[in-house]
């Protein structure tokens, strides 16, 4: 029998997001929104978070919506990278 090694990998997480600011370099902050039920009374109710993200070639503005990748740690604050632009802000 031939030996295989396989490196188990996990899928890739893939989030959407707005994007909330890219003033710094190679950086922008996304913000991710998604619903959660409450456990006790059953509503859904709206969570949010900011997430930093690495954009290589700064082609991201101020509210456009984009996809996002989980990588390795890039910094204190970095653990993502920009997939796509997949809407581009109005103006």
């Amino acid at each position: 029998m031939s030996e295989q090694t396989t490196t188990a990998t996990k899928p890739e997480r893939r989030i959407v997001g707005r994007v909330t600011s890219n003033k710094m370099a190679k950086t922008i902050t996304v913000l991710v929104e998604r619903q959660v039920k409450h456990p006790l009374y059953g509503k859904y109710v709206r969570k949010s978070s900011k997430l930093h993200a690495h954009d290589e070639n700064n082609e991201c503005n101020e509210g456009d919506l984009v996809a996002i990748v989980e990588t390795r740690p890039l910094s204190r604050s970095k653990h993502f990278k920009l997939l796509e632009v997949l809407e581009k802000a109005h103006g």
